[in-house]
Formats: C-alpha cells, structure tokens, sequence
C-alpha cells in the first residue's frame, strides 16, 4: 500500500499532485479562478516573473493542500457543498444543502480514484489496503474522509467527503435559520445553564453536530470542555475545549487507542463538560459511569430515526458493552437529563421534539416527550 502511495509522490511523476502555484501562467487560465495563484496587484501580463503564491481558500487550506484532492478539488473548495460523495470511477454526487446532485461530467479510471483514496487516507495519518479497506480519516481544518476500497465495495473505490461549515453557527443564528420554529429556542438555553447532561439524537446529516457545537459555545468561558471522539468533527467557539481523537491500530496491529480508553482518560484531565462526539459502541459504557459520577453538563450525539427510536438504540449499545436492558436503562435514566431529536427534510434543519428517559414497570428503558417539543 505504501510502495503505491510513494509511487503517487515520487519526483518527476507524471500523477504527481501539482500546487496551483507551481502550474505556469498558460496551464493557470485553464483553471478555475480560485485555483489560479496571483500576487497582490499582479496583472496577467507580469505572472510569469512574479513569485507566486498559494492562495488560501474557504476552508483555511492552501490552493497546494487543496490539490491533494485532486479533481474533487473544486467542489471541496466550493462554500455551498456539505458533501461529496464518489460511488465508483463515473459516478459523483454533490450536496450543497439542499438534496443530493449529480454531476454527470465527472469520470475517472478505477485505478486513479483507487490511488486518490490512498493518498488521502495516508495524509489523515492512516492506512488503507485490502486488509484494512474501510477507513475514516480527518484532514486539514475538518474536513471527513471515508473510503472503501474493492470488493467490499463492488462498484469500485467510494469516497464520501463531508466538509465543514466555514462559519460556526451559534444557538442566535441556528434560530435565524428556523431550527427552533418547532422547539423554541428558549427551552433549550437553560438546560446549558443549569449544566443538564444531553443526549442529540437524529438520522445522519440532520445537524446533530452542528447544534452541539452551538450548545457548547454557549457554555461559560471558564468552562474546561473535553471532547471524545473516532473523527474529530466538532467545531467549538470555545476558549477552553480540548479535543481528543481515537486512534486505529498501525500495521502490526499495535497501538490503537479507542474511544472507551479516551473517556477513561478525558476524566483524568478534570473536565468540567465531558462530550463524545458519536455513541455507536462499548463506549457509552463510560460515558453513562461517568456522567453518573458528578460530572454534569456533559452530552453526546446518536443515530436515530425517531425519539421513539431512541431507547432501542441505548439498549442495543448497551449489548455490546456487555450491560443488561436493566442495567442501560437505571444508568441512562440517572445520567441523562434531557433529549433533543433532530430531522431534516430537503435542506431544512430543525429541532423537531424533545424528550426524557424514564423507566417502565419491567424496568426497561422507555421515551417521554418533554413539555416544549
């Protein structure tokens, strides 16, 4: 995997990726305008015995670090997409925040998007080869990384590219946008005061992250935020949030690091607000021992359809860390305060319900809506 890596950087390569600054004055009019590098005041004329100079982009990248994504470059520079999604060499869908497009000029061999997804797995500081062939990484100022390599894909290489907001939204601007027009926005703002542990639930892309983020900003300065997760994704307008990211195993199969190990370790740093980016696994283990054990105004996010969703979804995590329903259900009803379920439909966001756990006559977990959702 590495030889093919090394191959893609080696000097004099034909694949070799080229910065924007790098490329002469008449390859540069091919290009799209924000790839073209010019120094202040420069005309057209004077490129060519000017230095010249990568120009930063919307994300805080370099024209010379956006190359690496080489023909994906300019949707990954474009402030209107959210994601890029590649399903095989010919296939390539856009999203600019409003439903999935696809652009039918794109196409490349399997071959050049198999090296394109090895490039951008080993600049996130991993690695992907047929053994390891599902791989998610984070480069330059958050932007997400997934590849699947052949055959578990079976319609070749996939690359799924979610890019960050450039701005960081905050609780006033999510409002301006109608997220609260169902919850208002002033149920939600106590619950930060009074240190309430929450948990953010929703399907995949309805703003989970983002309303985190903005819940967290709101927290106060003197605050220490100590953030878990697999892909650091969250954004925080804080002056005091530390960010921990999981590691996998290297090649020998040695020093992974995940994410029930980083809570474990989060409490060794005295956090004032504990956060886990995502609970998918064993991890919410921790989270609930240690929201448990004093550590208010923590929170986290997870997948579900529906509030209703919600208690299934606890249940069945708790399985994989080896917890009984009884169990998961008397630790997440004492450390879980309040829960706030997201839904988006076309591009609108919202905050549609919120809820809180309680505990049925079996003693199971179960969902009540909350006055205010």
């Amino acid at each position: 995997m590495f030889d093919r890596f090394d191959a893609l950087a080696a000097p004099g390569d034909p694949r070799e990726s080229v910065s924007p600054a790098s490329v002469e004055p008449d390859a540069q009019q091919g290009m799209p305008e924000r790839f073209v590098a010019r120094r202040p005041g420069a005309s057209h004329a004077s490129e060519s015995s000017a230095e010249v100079r990568p120009v930063p982009t919307r994300l805080g990248i370099t024209g010379e670090e956006l190359s690496e994504f080489g023909d994906l470059g300019p949707f990954v520079s474009d402030p209107a997409v959210t994601d890029v999604f590649v399903n095989g060499p010919r296939e390539l869908w856009i999203d600019r925040g409003h439903g999935l497009v696809r652009d039918s000029a794109f196409a490349l061999r399997e071959s050049e998007l198999r090296d394109l997804a090895v490039r951008l797995i080993a600049l996130g500081g991993r690695h992907i080869d047929e053994a390891t062939p599902c791989v998610d990484v984070r480069l330059h100022d958050g932007i997400r990384v997934h590849a699947v390599l052949p055959p578990i894909s079976t319609g070749g290489t996939l690359l799924s590219i979610r890019l960050p907001r450039v701005e960081r939204p905050g609780l006033a601007d999510l409002q301006s946008t109608g997220f609260f027009s169902l919850v208002p926005l002033d149920t939600i703002t106590p619950l930060v005061a009074r240190r309430e542990n929450m948990l953010i639930t929703g399907a995949a892309g309805a703003g989970k992250t983002t309303l985190l983020a903005a819940l967290l900003a709101s927290a106060a300065p003197t605050d220490r935020i100590i953030a878990i997760e697999d892909v650091a994704e969250l954004r925080v307008a804080h002056p005091h949030f530390v960010a921990l990211e999981s590691r996998q195993a290297n090649l020998e199969g040695a020093g992974q690091l995940g994410l029930e190990r980083l809570v474990r370790e989060a409490l060794r740093m005295r956090p004032d607000r504990l956060v886990l980016g995502e609970c998918r696994g064993g991890e919410i283990r921790e989270l609930l021992a240690a929201l448990n054990t004093g550590h208010d105004g923590g929170a986290g996010t997870l997948h579900a359809n529906s509030l209703e969703d919600v208690p299934a979804r606890i249940e069945a995590l708790g399985a994989l860390a080896g917890m009984s329903p009884t169990a998961i259900a008397r630790q997440t009803v004492s450390a879980i305060g309040t829960v706030l379920h997201l839904d988006r439909t076309g591009g609108s966001r919202r905050l549609v319900q919120m809820g809180r756990f309680e505990l049925d006559r079996h003693d199971r977990l179960t969902m009540v809506e909350a006055a205010g959702g």
